[in-house]
């Protein structure tokens, strides 16, 4: 008698504890307002690429630092050294073993929906996604997927994982027209240190060829 009560009282409770956990436009909507508070952050990252057809798998490490708005600066360290910088109007791409700094403008905000941009301070997860649970979660974090609302030519979905506590983002992943996948795992997270500009300005080294979207130069 005793497992039959136990077993209706949890029928009776299964609609309010599925009611308590919130969807997940509200998972997005609090990591929207979370981040829209966060003026700047570093933290360390592996990035992991599995490329397409051969699923190839490729390990990156370094340190990013974020400082709205639109500011990054990502130090690939190893194995190999690798730089990418925007100082708000410009992103630099720099790869020294290729003696190549690659140069875009950077997009407008109506324009930006990549995770990585939203960081930044541009663009919306509610507004330019489709935003729903996936795999990946766990009892500490939750895991949306981020199918965009435009097709984009660099990605075609996004996952966040994103701490159930803090909403501070632990994972993004992002699958590419090729059928690969990029994923950055994100450790030693620090927000509000009060990063300054100077951190964000990039030099061109000399003797280096310098690309732009209209061609090189």
């Amino acid at each position: 008698m005793a497992k039959w009560r136990l077993a209706g009282i949890a029928v009776l409770l299964l609609p309010v504890l599925l009611s308590a956990q919130p969807s997940p436009d509200e998972v997005a909507r609090a990591v929207q307002r979370h981040y829209d508070e966060v003026k700047d952050f570093t933290a360390d990252f592996t990035h992991t690429y599995t490329g397409g057809v051969l699923k190839k798998t490729i390990t990156e490490r370094g340190t990013v630092q974020i400082k709205k708005p639109g500011r990054m600066r990502w130090e690939y360290t190893s194995p190999e050294r690798k730089t990418f910088v925007s100082d708000g109007h410009k992103i630099y791409s720099y790869v020294p073993a290729d003696r190549q700094v690659v140069v875009a403008s950077m997009p407008k905000d109506d324009e930006a929906t990549t995770a990585v941009l939203f960081l930044a301070g541009k663009g919306d997860l509610t507004r330019d996604f489709s935003v729903s649970f996936t795999d990946g979660g766990s009892a500490d974090t939750w895991a949306l997927r981020l199918e965009p609302k435009r097709k984009q030519g660099d990605y075609v979905w996004l996952v966040l994982v994103v701490d159930r506590k803090t909403d501070q983002i632990r994972r993004l992943v992002a699958a590419d027209q090729q059928g690969g996948t990029s994923t950055f795992d994100f450790t030693n997270y620090r927000e509000n240190t009060g990063l300054t500009d100077k951190i964000f300005a990039f030099t061109i080294p000399r003797g280096v060829d310098v690309i732009t979207s209209g061609g090189s130069h």
